[in-house]
C-alpha cells in the first residue's frame, strides 16, 4: 500500500498553460485541472472510496458481534468481534487521515495552478490587461474564485468513493432485504430533486455577486491608489461613505447567494437524518414480524448511518459545483483576454525608425526628440499605445506584427505614469530587468533629475522603496519610472507625459538632460507644456485623433492657431 501511494503521488512538475479547449467553460477548465495532477486525483478517488466502503465494514461487525456473541453468550466470539471491531476502526482512522491529506494537496494543487495560470497570461497581456479587465477583478479571481474552484475539486475523492460506497451499501442490504435496498436506492434521487433549485440557485445569485463583488474592490483598489490626493482634497469622507454604501449593497445580494446555500447545508445534514430514520423505522417493523434478525436491524442501522456520510458529500459536493461554475467562469474570461500575435520572427530593422501609426497618420522620424500634442490627453495616449503595441504599425516599412516580439520588447519601451514599481532597492527598481550597473543607473537618475531622491534616502542605491512607490511623493515616482526607461536605452522610448507631476525648473532640466543622453535615438513625450514643446525637435498636433499640423513649436505658434490656444490654455492651466 505505501509503495502504491508513493506512486499513485510522486507528481512531477509538469505544468503547461491551459489550452484553448480547457477555457471553452468551467468545466472543461475543472478538468485540464483535474488530469493536470491525474495520478492523485486517482490516489484519492481511491482512497475516498476504500474509507467509505471501509466505514459499511463496522456495522457488519457489530451485527455478527450480536448475533454470534450477545444472543448466544458467547464470551470468546463477542472478544473476537470486539477485537475485529479496534483493528477495523484504526485502519479506517489510517485512511482518513491519508484522504484528507490526499484531498489538501490535490485543492493546493489546483489553487496554484490556476495562480501560475493567471499570472502567466496576465504577464503576456502586460500593459493590455488594464483595458481588459479591472485591477479589483483581478484581485477578486486570484483570491476568491481560485479558492473556490480548488474547493470544487473535493468531488474527485470523496465524491467518487460516496457514489461507489452508495452502490456497495445498496448491495449489501439487497442481501439483507430487497425492499431496504430499494428504498435506499430510490432515496438519492428524491434528495437531488429536492436540492437542485437551490443549487441553480446558488448559481444564478453567485454570478450576480461575483460581478459587484469585482467592482467594489476594484472601488477599493482606486480609492486606495489616491488616499493621500482625496485627503489634500477633503475628499475622502465622501468617497468613504460612498464606498460605504456599495458595500452594503454588496451585502444584502450576498446575503440572496447565503439563502440558498444555507438551505444546502441544512439539507446535507437533516435529509440524510431523516433518510436515516425512515429506514430504521422500517427494519424495525421487518425484526418485529420476524422477517430479519436483531443482528440484521444493528447491521441496518449502521450501514444507513454510513450512508448519511456520502449523501451529505453528494449535497456539499453540488454546491461547490455550483459555486466553482461561476467562479470557474470568471478565471477563464481572464485567461481568455487576447493577447498580441507573437508569432512574428522577422528582425527588425536597423536603427530607430522611422515609426509610423496608420490610423492617426503619425510617423516618428529617427533619431529625434518628438512631442505628441492634443487638446484631450486620451487621443496621444491611444498614438502611444499603437505604436508601442499594434501590429499594424510599421517600422521602417516593416509590420510590427512581423517581427520578433522579444526583439520589439528591448529595442521600444512605453513608459507611462501607471507603470508599476516594484518593492525592491532603487537599484534594483531602475535597472529593471536588467542587470545593474552602477554607472549607468546613476547616469539614468541624473538624466530623470533623481539625484536628490537617492541623495534624500538614507542608504542611496541601497535603499528599499515600498511596492507602488507608496514611501515616494508623486514626482518622485515619476522620475524614478523615467529613470528606469532611460536606463532600458531603448532605440524608441514612448513616454506618456512624464513630466506631469513636476515643477518648471525640474521639468526643462529633465527634457535638456533627455534630449542630452538620447542623442540619436528616438524619443516620443505626450505633452501640452509649453517648456517640452519647445526643445523638441517636431511638434506632432493631433485632432481628433487625426494628424492636423507637424513643425517645430515656434512655427506652429505664428502659424497655428488651433495649436496657438491649445498651447495657450495649457499655459494658462500652468499659471493658475
Amino acid at each position: 500500500m505505501a509503495r502504491l501511494r508513493e506512486w499513485l503521488d510522486r507528481t512531477p512538475d509538469t505544468w503547461a498553460p491551459p489550452t484553448a479547449k480547457d477555457l471553452a467553460g468551467p468545466f472543461r477548465f475543472l478538468f485540464w485541472l483535474t488530469r493536470s495532477q491525474a495520478r492523485r486525483v486517482a490516489l484519492g478517488a481511491f482512497l475516498g472510496t476504500v474509507w467509505m466502503v471501509g466505514l459499511a465494514v463496522p456495522p457488519w461487525v457489530l451485527s455478527k458481534a450480536v448475533d454470534e456473541g450477545l444472543r448466544p453468550r458467547d464470551t470468546g466470539a463477542l472478544v473476537k468481534w470486539a477485537l475485529v471491531l479496534l483493528v477495523v476502526s484504526v485502519l479506517i482512522a489510517l485512511l482518513a487521515v491519508a484522504r484528507h491529506r490526499t484531498m489538501t494537496k490535490i485543492r493546493m494543487d489546483a489553487s496554484f495552478r490556476s495562480v501560475r495560470a493567471t499570472v502567466w497570461h496576465t504577464s503576456r497581456l502586460g500593459a493590455s490587461l488594464t483595458r481588459g479587465i479591472s485591477a479589483g477583478e483581478v484581485v477578486t479571481v486570484g483570491i476568491s474564485d481560485v479558492y473556490t474552484v480548488a474547493m470544487a475539486l473535493t468531488v474527485t475523492g470523496p465524491g467518487v468513493g460516496a457514489v461507489i460506497a452508495y452502490g456497495v451499501v445498496a448491495v449489501i442490504l439487497f442481501a439483507i432485504s430487497p425492499l431496504l435496498a430499494a428504498v435506499v436506492l430510490a432515496g438519492v434521487p428524491l434528495i437531488v430533486v429536492a436540492v437542485g433549485p437551490f443549487l441553480q440557485r446558488i448559481e444564478r445569485t453567485g454570478g450576480e455577486y461575483r460581478v459587484h463583488q469585482g467592482r467594489l474592490t476594484t472601488r477599493l483598489v482606486d480609492v486606495l491608489a489616491g488616499l493621500r490626493v482625496l485627503n489634500g482634497l477633503g475628499g475622502k469622507t465622501f468617497v468613504a461613505d460612498r464606498y460605504g454604501e456599495q458595500s452594503q449593497r454588496l451585502v444584502r445580494r450576498g446575503y440572496r447567494v447565503a439563502g440558498p446555500a444555507s438551505w444546502v447545508g441544512a439539507l446535507s445534514t437533516g435529509l440524510p437524518a431523516l433518510f436515516l430514520a425512515a429506514v430504521v423505522w422500517l427494519s424495525a417493523r421487518m425484526a418485529a414480524t420476524g422477517a430479519i434478525t436483531i443482528g440484521d436491524v444493528v447491521a441496518v442501522y449502521g450501514y444507513v448511518a454510513v450512508l448519511v456520510v456520502p449523501v451529505a458529500n453528494f449535497i456539499e459536493g453540488g454546491g461547490d459545483i455550483a459555486r466553482a461554475r461561476v467562479a470557474g467562469q470568471r478565471i477563464i474570461d481572464l485567461l481568455n483576454l487576447p493577447v498580441a500575435d507573437d508569432s512574428g520572427t522577422a528582425p527588425l530593422p536597423h536603427g530607430c525608425g522611422p515609426l509610423a501609426d496608420a490610423e492617426s497618420g503619425v510617423i516618428i522620424r529617427p533619431g529625434l526628440l518628438t512631442a505628441l500634442v492634443a487638446a484631450r490627453p486620451a487621443e496621444t495616449s491611444s498614438v502611444i499605445e499603437r505604436l508601442g503595441n499594434d501590429s499594424g504599425t510599421t517600422w521602417a516599412g516593416v509590420r510590427v506584427g512581423e517581427v520578433s516580439r522579444a526583439e520589439l520588447r528591448q529595442r521600444l519601451v512605453v513608459a507611462d505614469n501607471d507603470a508599476e514599481l516594484f518593492a525592491g532597492t532603487v537599484r534594483e527598481i531602475v535597472a529593471g530587468r536588467l542587470e545593474p550597473e552602477d554607472e549607468r543607473i546613476q547616469a539614468a537618475v541624473r538624466a530623470a533629475v533623481a539625484e536628490d531622491i537617492v541623495e534624500a534616502l538614507p542608504n542611496g542605491l541601497d535603499s528599499a522603496v515600498s511596492a507602488g512607490g507608496s514611501d515616494l511623493s508623486g514626482g518622485q515616482r515619476q522620475r524614478i519610472r523615467l529613470a528606469r526607461a532611460v536606463y532600458a536605452a531603448p532605440d524608441v522610448l514612448l513616454a506618456v507625459d512624464p513630466t506631469s507631476a513636476v515643477d518648471a525648473n525640474t521639468e526643462a532640466a529633465m527634457i535638456d538632460r533627455i534630449r542630452e543622453v538620447r542623442r540619436d535615438l528616438t524619443t516620443v513625450i505626450t505633452t501640452t507644456s509649453p517648456l517640452v514643446l519647445d526643445r523638441a525637435d517636431e511638434v506632432i498636433v493631433l485632432v481628433e485623433g487625426k494628424v492636423a499640423a507637424v513643425g517645430k513649436h515656434t512655427d506652429l505658434l505664428h502659424s497655428d492657431p488651433y495649436y496657438r490656444e491649445l498651447v495657450s490654455r495649457a499655459q494658462d492651466g500652468d499659471d493658475e
